[in-house]
């Protein structure tokens, strides 16, 4: 019967969602050995350890940053010598960290050692810095490749009887773009000792060249008001006449952001090099001396150096900043603040069991979401088929609840696996792949294909197969019920998706158990429905109708194609929505081909065939190749691109902000979007009360938003969040209401 082939076309294809689940079980990067993200900071900092066994090792890895312990001891370990050790640090492109005064922000790299008794390791030799401008701001520190070398002093009495010997080190750094995260890693190295470790010579002389050397004159530095006047000698000749840069050692002296020729000046007098610079709007208060290094705009190598250090002795008092008091009012709304964005604590019972009745209720609803609709063909059918066997509806009703629940657990594992091996990901994951955005627009159109009556499936195999597969519908129902969670994983519905990101939090076990009653809520319409007799009683009978019915069920699947097409095209650009469609229309020859009889079934099959494969070489790059990021929008554009920086800055002015965490991928987003969001009350609420409005676009993986969403509790989207100053965040429901956005904004 048509249905029967319907379900073994779902069979055949089911296979193409393993093999995409095993590629996404691959995507976890390895783990490097002992090393914690620390994302965030102070008390809301949530920790993630990516490391999977307990030694260390001499490097680590994080996304942003390769950080390796190295060491120069070209003569070996000698009794009463000295080696270099060192941390080398190699960022990813835009991302830095921060030398000893970070500068307005930041935190220096701090090194602690577990060294053999009796070794002394001295400090860090601080390379020459970079001004890192942000904004208004300026950063001091290091992008690139940059090593932080420590000389350590072997005592006399050290017994080198050993063949080697192993240094360990702790260390954390502050890795900045426009977010901050704070990480660290441990680290070991075992030394020999009677031969040479010189691997990184090179690396230890260029991180030598870099750092200052000590300034053969002397230096002055004398209170005026709100400057400090320099005054340098010694300096080389051939620096004589260029314009420099003054960096102090001391985060609370001078101010960092000081530009040349407007609060800062300077000249030279022959060989003598003065200067007026202004002091910190936050310093402290007035040292005997203050640690400068100068350099060059550019860095420049003058006589074999790029800074020059000096350690200049202060005359006069400045007057000390005032300690600045937080209001009671603020402080409340900090410690409110902190509280909501505290990261979630393991579960309680009561948590736990409030949990699952979130999740339950979320499936219930998630029938009703518009991405489920195009399955409830397969189930209606279903229904008609089984009439009055009862006993075979039963057993089909479980096994349609067996698929739901069973994809819903191993969903929920592969995420939970994914998460802690430290990819920043979050529900409907899978759906930022444009791979499995292919592959189920691929299995879509040959079931919109098989029930518009192209081809029936037991023309493709042998009578014996489909023999046996008519006889096993038990199977069908359960590859039915893992096709409707393929569907329904980007849809969020209400209840769930607190349920969910509480979820990711708790212990495995736990997490599991609610992505389980997530699956059951979702199945158990259907489930109570096969066991009720009276529901198959309210079906037309069987009939001529069915095969209308079928026919016509082919257009929400099409449907499906358009949708999840124009998700590939938000990924992956036109080029990749157009290649796309090139392969599905090869697809859909080839299927066509398939059915037909004689020579020339398999004369178009292997032209269709041929061109398919021609095509996925020629153009299937696009597929996969991000499409460009969209540029800034204009300044009164209705909504902004997100960032958290941004809704910072915003509040900071005392302005409200509204968030749209969506994605092209879900449909309760888009929804939404064209409906509640572009109402014409809500954005008349909007623009009364001045929010502003910016969006989280989360349709390609971004761990900036995955965090984002991990701080308020959420895993998935939508998530629709009113951030006012001084207040918590407000987090609204999955589905929108006008009414509910226009009450919460009135409330500012």
């Amino acid at each position: 019967m048509p249905h029967a082939f319907l379900r073994r076309s779902i069979g055949a294809l089911f296979f193409t969602l393993l093999v995409l689940v095993l590629v996404l079980s691959g995507m976890a990067p390895p783990a490097q050995a002992q090393i914690k993200l620390q994302i965030g900071s102070g008390a809301s900092a949530a920790a993630m350890d990516t490391a999977s066994s307990a030694a260390a090792g001499s490097v680590v890895t994080t996304p942003r940053v390769r950080a390796e312990l190295v060491a120069l001891a070209p003569q070996g370990v000698e009794p009463g010598k000295s080696i270099a050790l060192g941390l080398l640090l190699d960022h990813q492109p835009e991302w830095h960290t921060y030398w000893t005064n970070p500068g307005d922000s930041g935190l220096p790299t701090q090194l602690q050692w577990q060294l053999p008794p009796g070794w002394d390791a001295g400090e860090i030799a601080w390379p020459t810095p970079h001004p890192i401008r942000v904004g208004s701001l300026v950063n001091y520190g290091y992008e690139g490749q940059v090593l932080l070398p420590v000389t350590v002093q072997i005592p006399s009495d050290f017994s080198a009887d050993a063949r080697d010997v192993t240094v360990r080190l702790q260390a954390n750094w502050l890795i900045c773009r426009v977010e901050c995260i704070p990480e660290e890693g441990q680290f070991s190295l075992t030394l020999p000792t009677k031969s040479s470790t010189a691997l990184h010579a090179g690396t230890f002389a260029q991180a030598h060249a870099q750092a200052p050397v000590a300034l053969q004159g002397s230096s002055q530095a004398r209170v005026d008001g709100e400057t400090l006047k320099l005054h340098v000698t010694g300096l080389p000749a051939a620096l004589q006449g260029q314009r420099l840069q003054v960096l102090s050692e001391s985060p609370d002296t001078l101010h960092h952001a000081m530009q040349d020729g407007q609060d800062f000046t300077q000249q030279w007098d022959g060989a003598d090099w003065t200067a007026v610079v202004p002091l910190s709007a936050n310093r402290g208060q007035t040292p005997e001396d203050i640690a400068l290094v100068l350099t060059t705009d550019k860095h420049t190598v003058v006589d074999g150096a790029v800074g020059w250090r000096t350690v200049a002795p202060v005359s006069g008092q400045w007057k000390a900043a005032a300690i600045a008091q937080v209001s009671p009012e603020l402080a409340a709304a900090l410690a409110k603040n902190a509280q909501a964005s505290a990261p979630v604590q393991p579960a309680s019972s009561g948590s736990l069991w409030l949990a699952l009745l979130g999740a339950l209720v979320g499936g219930l609803i998630l029938n009703l979401m518009p991405c489920v609709f195009p399955i409830l063909a397969l189930k209606v059918l279903g229904f008609t088929t089984h009439g009055s066997q009862l006993r075979e509806q039963r057993a089909a009703g479980l096994a349609y609840t067996a698929g739901v629940v069973l994809s819903f657990l191993s969903l929920g594992a592969l995420l939970l696996a994914l998460r802690s091996a430290g990819q920043q990901l979050g529900w409907g994951f899978q759906l930022q792949s444009p791979l499995v955005i292919a592959a189920l627009a691929a299995l879509f159109t040959v079931i919109g294909l098989n029930l518009a009556g192209m081809f029936e499936f037991g023309s493709f195999v042998p009578g014996s197969v489909a023999g046996k597969q008519a006889k096993s519908p038990i199977t069908n129902a359960f590859l039915s019920g893992v096709l409707a969670v393929a569907i329904a994983s980007p849809c969020t519905a209400p209840f769930m998706g607190a349920s969910m990101g509480l979820a990711v939090s708790m212990p495995a076990a736990e997490a599991l158990l609610v992505f389980a009653a997530l699956g059951l809520g979702m199945a158990a319409p259907y489930l109570l429905a096969s066991w009720i007799p009276a529901v198959v009683r309210w079906l037309p009978r069987p009939g001529a109708w069915m095969d209308t019915f079928r026919r016509a069920m082919a257009f929400p699947m099409f449907a499906t194609v358009v949708w999840l097409v124009w998700v590939l095209g938000q990924q992956s650009g036109i080029d990749g929505a157009a290649t796309l469609l090139a392969l599905l229309v090869l697809l859909a020859a080839l299927v066509w081909a398939l059915g037909l009889q004689g020579r020339a079934r398999w004369g178009f099959a292997v032209l269709s065939l041929a061109g398919g494969l021609y095509l996925a070489t020629a153009m299937g790059h696009y597929l996969t190749t991000p499409a460009p990021a969209p540029g800034q929008q204009a300044s009164g554009a209705l909504w902004q691109p997100w960032s958290a920086q941004k809704v910072s800055e915003i509040n900071t002015t005392g302005k409200p902000v509204f968030v749209d965490f969506t994605a092209a991928w879900c449909v309760t987003c888009q929804y939404n979007k064209r409906t509640t969001l572009s109402d014409s009350q809500v954005l008349a609420a909007f623009d009364n009360k001045q929010v502003h409005l910016l969006r989280a676009d989360w349709t390609r993986q971004d761990p900036a938003i995955t965090q984002a969403l991990n701080q308020l509790g959420r895993s998935g989207v939508p998530v629709y969040v009113l951030y006012a100053p001084g207040k918590a965040p407000q987090i609204l429901s999955e589905v929108l209401s006008v009414k509910e956005v226009v009450d919460a904004v009135a409330q500012l």
